[in-house]
């Protein structure tokens, strides 16, 4: 374990400055159960976020709605002593409401998102947001007030990147009149891939596609599963090939797998290092639910 680093993963340039390894961390259960409050752990919490610039993470996803913001206060602290620190890249989300555990309200009204990129950036320390995605897209107000909001706190300098979550391709070209969209972030997995058609045209505009809930496996595991078989030639878990079929689907794929758990954390990073051969991705690709 001692020689895992998630350069392995290979990396994805947003611009001159803003380069990350491909195999990121996601803060989302460094919290309460349903995602909200605090997490049991705190020192826990922190000693993860430490444990992942370790072993080479330098592109961290959070959201203001996790807990809400109690992940970002332990991903704060967490790379407040990082020696490399500049190198270390956030996206961050907003635009979804709490009001309770795994209750999840969006809200796109512009003096809120604004709201909620300053309050973030206190929250973290940070003076601007690397990459801020569109939690969610609010349907009862346009994608122009929204998105053009983000514009706005892009063209003072508060945002470098703007990015979209859980859209449609309609929904990204309609956003793209509005702003340079730089990312997406869609629930993909070996296990469900109907948002390949996304995932497609992310590539084809240069944008980072970042798939959230990317360890589902879904039914695809067992012990005569075809997924667990192909684990086995490679001597690695279903999970860790469900994160290197991900890194070979295509060179835009940023992953987030998310865990508060330092043993768990080595294993997803080891998986950057697993190069499937063409005819196992093929056969790992048919077995999940595609839009193909």
């Amino acid at each position: 374990m001692s020689q895992i680093n998630a350069s392995a993963s290979g990396t994805y340039a947003f611009d001159d400055q803003f380069k990350v390894n491909r195999l990121g961390y996601g803060t989302m259960q460094l919290t309460g159960e349903g995602t909200w409050g605090p997490y049991d752990d705190p020192n826990n919490a922190v000693s993860v976020i430490k444990k992942a610039v370790d072993l080479g993470i330098n592109f961290f996803d959070t959201a203001d709605s996790y807990g809400p913001w109690f992940a970002d206060r332990y991903l704060a602290e967490g790379l407040k002593s990082a020696s490399n620190r500049d190198e270390i890249f956030i996206s961050d989300k907003v635009g979804q409401t709490r009001q309770g555990p795994g209750v999840w309200t969006p809200h796109g009204e512009p003096n809120y998102l604004r709201q909620q990129v300053e309050v973030s950036l206190m929250t973290l320390g940070i003076d601007h947001e690397d990459l801020l995605f569109l939690h969610r897209i609010d349907s009862h107000f346009s994608v122009a007030e929204q998105v053009g909001e983000l514009k706005k706190l892009q063209d003072e300098g508060k945002i470098k990147h703007i990015g979209l979550s859980q859209v449609t391709v309609g929904q990204i070209k309609e956003a793209q009149k509005y702003a340079k969209i730089d990312a997406v972030e869609n629930l993909y997995n070996v296990s469900d891939h109907r948002d390949d058609d996304v995932l497609d045209y992310a590539e084809s505009q240069h944008m980072a596609f970042v798939p959230w809930f990317p360890l589902n496996t879904g039914k695809l595991t067992g012990a005569n599963s075809p997924l667990a078989k192909i684990a086995d030639k490679y001597k690695a878990s279903p999970a860790q090939i469900a994160l290197a079929w991900l890194l070979k689907r295509s060179g835009n794929v940023l992953q987030i797998p998310g865990t508060s758990s330092v043993a768990h954390l080595e294993d997803n990073v080891a998986a950057a290092s697993i190069k499937l051969s063409d005819d196992d991705f093929k056969a790992i690709t048919n077995l999940g639910v595609s839009n193909r």
